[in-house]
């Protein structure tokens, strides 16, 4: 593999000394938003809708997907607890639409905030704006990465490189120095991530297991072989 390759497996080292504005972060009286739950696979939001409030993950899991006619859909992000979400609406001012679905994957729960609320939070606190500048910085770059995962035509590469994404801490391409990393993410999951079918998502992980690159059971999370999967694809 050329070099050009070899550095998108680098860590972010500079990002180290900052971290991404998250729920935590926020005020813990009740001022800033409000509470809203979402029953399992409830759309948050959907193209068209009006992009203007952000939200903030406290508990369950969310997806970030966009779509064609024909249903085809493809993740483009995985919200965890903490995390924000839908914060592109700073893009718009309030005045845009949405492009994306934003769907609950489990019974989850979300401090939404009007767009106008969080700018006026962020004038008001240096640090959360910095923290909340980090998130984009973030985003963008998880994002630029996708794309590159996506550029790979090969089954195993594009799927190998969406692995080792994922199994990435946030602010680094790779983990340097980790062995095994366990992923609580499903073949079907995978699929939309990486734009792929889930049956051959299924045959390439199969590949990929009996090479023992992965380790997977059911009911239990896949298993990433940091080391030896990112050996397998620098040497491919």
């Amino acid at each position: 593999m050329a070099k050009d390759d070899q550095l998108r497996f680098s860590n972010h080292l500079p990002c180290h000394t900052l971290t991404g504005l998250t729920f935590e972060h926020l005020p813990e009286d009740g001022s800033l938003g409000r509470i809203k739950r979402f029953r399992k696979g409830v759309d948050i939001w959907r193209p068209d809708d009006r992009a203007d409030r952000i939200f903030f993950l406290r508990r369950g899991q969310v997806v970030v997907m966009t779509g064609d006619s024909k249903g085809n859909e493809v993740i483009m992000q995985v919200i965890e607890k903490g995390e924000p979400f839908g914060e592109l609406c700073f893009c718009s001012q309030e005045k845009g639409l949405r492009h994306t679905t934003g769907r609950a994957v489990v019974e989850s729960e979300a401090l939404e905030i009007k767009h106008r609320d969080f700018v006026s939070h962020l004038q008001r606190n240096t640090n959360a704006m910095m923290e909340f500048t980090f998130t984009l910085c973030e985003r963008l770059s998880e994002m630029k990465l996708r794309v590159g995962v996506l550029a790979h035509r090969g089954a195993e590469e594009r799927l190998g490189r969406l692995l080792l994404q994922l199994a990435a801490p946030p602010g680094q391409q790779h983990t340097e120095g980790t062995n095994e990393v366990p992923l609580h993410i499903n073949h079907e999951e995978l699929a939309k991530m990486a734009a792929m079918n889930r049956s051959h998502v299924t045959v390439t992980m199969g590949k990929l297991r009996k090479r023992g690159l992965v380790r997977y059971q059911r009911n239990r999370p896949l298993v990433v072989d940091v080391p030896a999967l990112t050996a397998y694809l620098t040497e491919g």
